[in-house]
């Protein structure tokens, strides 16, 4: 029968969440507790020689770095190995085997560098370590370019390959072509690895079909306390172990996990959480880099819609999508908010409605309640055309509603119709329409501030370039309060704020001053309320 092994990478993948600081007590208990529960291979962190000596983080310069983990301890029962990622680390920086408490070195490599990467391999299989090869992302390689790869692996003849699914993008079918591809052309010698991601929270059940469907070779299941680890996390150490006791016969000791996970690992969770989270799952849905969702996520400006527009768009060539260019994103961003539009009949139309009417700009600042009387008495007294800007407000009765935020669009378009069926919506041409209707959509490019991007599509900013463009020569506002460092001071109890780096705050405040200061010759702004900004 065929050998079922399971790996625990929690001290070095699971670093990923806590810039491996477990604390030099934790990563002793950590690595303790796991060799008792009869883990068949620890892994107990990265070896990077750009990163310092640090006794309470598990990533390390050198391979002599590691052994003052093992000082007091018992030579484990588990095999011990560290991971190398290539380009990280100098052969120089690897002592031999016959030097080092570490068994085995994993390298993980992308496609690209895989030639550079194998001859790598081949220099720490020479100096005497069980040599794993990981080649990350896995999705990235045809099934000819998988075979060519397994072709270069079997002449190194390393001690173990493993299927790294780096951003989990694979459902159980696609996992399994990739296990038979390896399965029919890899040395039958060298054990089959697997490392699940949970961006679709298939890590564990991708796990089981590996070691339930793979026949006649040796299996290797990487796992982590709770789940700990990059981007969705792993699958966890404590379910696999669970799994391989119940249906293979293997005697972990689950009490040995679960305290390892009670001593050490909860209070990393604490800290900061990590798991399936709506980010994960858009980055595995679109195969990118969870940092282009993250980017796209502070822009705060963009319904999901939207973000999977511009992630659809990042080129596949030489694993763009998976390498994370922040400039490219920034690219494709404004490409999508710059869609132009001939808005010509929808300014005569405005202009013609709004022509000779004094204009009252709602925002959602506190003062709006605070100064209702005040308000009032002045749509009495004038009987405005009444804008609620990037929001909906049932206090007053407004004419029409601009957004100029897809995000915002997309949290109160249902209340819009619902509540006030005979308002107008005006909308950036940003913003995607979604089953209502938009009355009236305005060229967004021609909108935005250039000159600041602190305020680069600010919705009063946005506005107030609209009616210029029709001529208009007054406005009033009402309720644009300005930012402030707790944000909850800025917004009256309904409304539902964005949130924004507070240190931005000044900058923020200064940017619109000085815009409204710049524009003060096309459109006098007249404030109802107490603001920031004049």
């Amino acid at each position: 029968m065929s050998k079922l092994y399971l790996l625990d990478c929690t001290l070095r993948d699971g670093g990923y969440v806590n810039d491996w600081e477990y604390g030099a007590g934790s990563i002793k208990s950590i690595f303790s507790r796991l060799d008792s529960a009869g883990l068949d291979t620890i892994e107990v962190g990265f070896i990077d020689e750009h990163r310092p000596y640090d006794p309470n983080r598990s990533i390390y310069p050198d391979t002599k770095s590691i052994e003052p983990v093992f000082e007091g301890m018992q030579k484990p029962n588990a095999l011990v190995v560290a991971m190398i990622d290539y380009g990280t680390c100098n052969i120089d920086h690897i002592s031999p085997k016959s030097e080092s408490h570490l068994d085995g070195i994993r390298v993980i490599f992308k496609k690209h560098l895989q030639d550079k990467a194998l001859d790598f391999c081949r220099q720490i299989k020479e100096k005497g370590y069980k040599l794993f090869i990981n080649p990350v992302s896995v999705t990235t390689f045809s099934d000819e370019e998988m075979i060519t790869l397994i072709n270069k692996i079997n002449k190194i003849d390393p001690y173990a390959v493993t299927i790294v699914d780096t951003y989990g993008l694979m459902h159980s079918d696609k996992l399994l072509h990739y296990c038979n591809i390896m399965n029919n052309h890899l040395n039958k010698n060298i054990i089959l690895g697997y490392h699940a991601h949970n961006n679709f929270q298939l890590a564990y059940s991708n796990t089981i079909a590996v070691m339930e469907n793979v026949k006649n070779r040796d299996i290797s299941i990487d796992g982590t306390l709770f789940g700990m680890g990059k981007s969705a996390g792993n699958a966890c150490t404590e379910l696999v172990a669970m799994y391989m006791n119940d249906k293979f016969g293997k005697h972990y000791d689950i009490n040995q996990i679960q305290e390892a996970i009670d001593i050490d690992i909860t209070k990393e969770f604490a800290k900061k959480e990590w798991g399936y989270r709506p980010m994960f799952y858009i980055s595995a849905l679109n195969e990118c880099h969870p940092n282009y969702v993250t980017q796209l996520l502070e822009k705060k400006t963009l319904s999901v819609k939207q973000i999977n527009e511009i992630l659809a768009r990042l080129p596949k060539e030489n694993d763009k999508n998976l390498l994370y260019d922040k400039e490219l994103c920034e690219k494709l961003y404004q490409e999508l908010q710059n869609n132009e539009i001939d808005d010509s009949l929808v300014l005569d139309k405005l202009k013609k409605e709004l022509n000779g009417k004094k204009i009252l700009l709602l925002g959602p600042g506190k003062t709006i309640k605070e100064s209702k009387k005040e308000i009032d008495s002045f749509i009495i007294s004038n009987n405005p055309k009444i804008f609620s800007v990037n929001f909906l407000n049932k206090d007053f009765a407004t004419d029409y509603v601009f957004m100029g935020n897809a995000k915002r669009y997309s949290q109160f378009f249902s209340r819009i119709y619902s509540e006030n069926p005979n308002v107008k919506i005006i909308c950036t041409s940003n913003i995607t329409e979604a089953k209502e209707r938009i009355d009236y959509s305005v060229n967004y490019a021609t909108l935005v501030n250039k000159s600041s991007p602190t305020i680069y599509d600010n919705p009063l900013v946005l506005l107030l370039n609209l009616l210029i463009r029709i001529g208009i020569s007054e406005v009033f506002i009402a309720g644009f309060d300005g930012y402030e460092e707790n944000i909850e001071n800025c917004y009256y109890k309904e409304y539902v704020p964005l949130l924004y780096d507070t240190s931005t705050v000044p900058y923020r405040n200064k940017a619109i001053k000085d815009y409204l200061t710049g524009v003060a010759d096309k459109i006098a702004v007249k404030t109802l309320t107490k603001t920031k900004y004049l």
